[in-house]
């Protein structure tokens, strides 16, 4: 991918929107610095409730963007923003999971996500000068319903996880999953089908 080191002086939409655009944007902005405190409050505050109690099931609802019916999430959880992750309906996510929210991040129903899985929509320009000049960006993250995301795994910004498909454990996964097929390895190669 091809960023250009300076953006557009005609652009003037603000940080926050060009981050939820995928374009080039600083994450110093003041206003995503308390978008990520409040996400970084809400987490504490759920790791540090009871697990699978009313109280941290409704501190969930308020961290994510959305939360399907008979999910279930396991402490501890780390997010960025929160208000950009979508869980869908008896989504199981079990502990230590971290979501880069930078962009949407949407997770289907009936998925089965193993221990300290990692979503990663967060990225930097490879250029070290572009880096310098503190300059990042992001790509959403999808993945279907009926996915099984093993223990480990890790899924890079931009990547689409189709329908029913297996992520196993510790795979990196740098490219799109074909629904129903089962990939490992670092990076992710398929397997099988399922």
């Amino acid at each position: 991918m091809t960023i250009a080191m300076t953006p557009d002086p005609a652009d003037t939409r603000s940080m926050r929107e060009r981050m939820e655009a995928g374009d080039l944007y600083i994450a110093r902005d003041p206003e995503l610095v308390a978008g990520r405190r409040r996400g970084q409050k809400l987490c504490r505050q759920f790791n540090d409730a009871e697990q699978e109690s009313p109280a941290q099931l409704e501190l969930l609802r308020e961290l994510l963007g959305s939360l399907g019916e008979g999910s279930l999430v396991l402490a501890p959880f780390h997010c960025d923003y929160g208000g950009y992750v979508e869980i869908g309906h008896h989504t199981f996510v079990n502990y230590g999971c971290v979501v880069l929210d930078v962009c949407r991040v949407t997770i289907g129903n009936h998925c089965l996500f193993g221990p300290n899985v990692q979503l990663l929509s967060a990225s930097h320009p490879v250029d070290p000068d572009e880096r310098r000049l503190e300059w990042e960006y992001g790509k959403p993250i999808t993945i279907g319903s009926d996915v099984w995301v093993g223990a480990g795994a890790i899924v890079l910004p931009g990547v689409t996880i189709g329908d029913a498909a297996v992520i196993g454990a510790g795979a990196v996964v740098t490219k799109d999953v074909a629904p129903r097929t089962m990939v490992g390895g670092n990076p992710a190669r398929v397997l099988r089908g399922v």
